[in-house]
């Protein structure tokens, strides 16, 4: 492990299939603002993991993900930041997988992290109040429920800007 990973947080998301990074990175790209959208649509799992669990992190996300069948989800509704706009995502196995996750990092855990999960991929953040209702009207007018494909989990290096790959496992049933 070099220095700069020794000092670098670990973040841990869900990987959406293709189409559904797709429609969400798209979103984001379109109405977050730019200078402020250093990393592409995602679904955090956890926020800060420390840096020396690095081998465990990734062994926990294989035993996760391998001779497994992705979890079901779905985009349930639409969610007002105030600032911003997300999608809430519900999935049952996706939570039991944190759940358990959770468990075997719960000595390590952030007060973020160890307060109740709410799945989201935000679309847009850091905007006026009322570009942000105008959003979320715009996106509600023909918002229905939808299936949303969940085809691994990633592990991230956070060093205040873009993440930097650490693994990426992909559910393989």
């Amino acid at each position: 492990m070099s220095t700069d990973e020794v000092d670098a947080p670990i973040i841990v998301s869900a990987v959406f299939a293709p189409a559904d990074f797709a429609y969400f990175d798209g979103l984001r790209r379109a109405h977050f603002p730019p200078e402020r959208n250093v990393i592409p649509a995602h679904l955090t799992l956890f926020h800060h993991l420390p840096p020396d669990v690095a081998r465990e992190v990734k062994q926990r996300l294989v035993a996760e993900t391998q001779r497994i069948s992705p979890p079901r989800a779905r985009i349930s509704g639409l969610l007002n930041m105030g600032r911003g706009v997300a999608f809430r995502i519900d999935s049952t196995e996706l939570e039991t997988i944190r759940a358990r996750l959770a468990e075997a990092f719960a000595p390590l855990l952030t007060p973020q992290d160890r307060a109740g999960w709410r799945p989201h991929v935000t679309v847009q953040n850091k905007v006026a109040p009322a570009a942000a209702r105008a959003l979320l009207d715009t996106l509600a007018a023909d918002f229905a429920p939808r299936p949303v494909a969940i085809a691994g989990l990633a592990s991230w290096w956070y060093r205040g800007g873009p993440w930097e790959p650490l693994s990426r496992h992909m559910f393989t049933p």
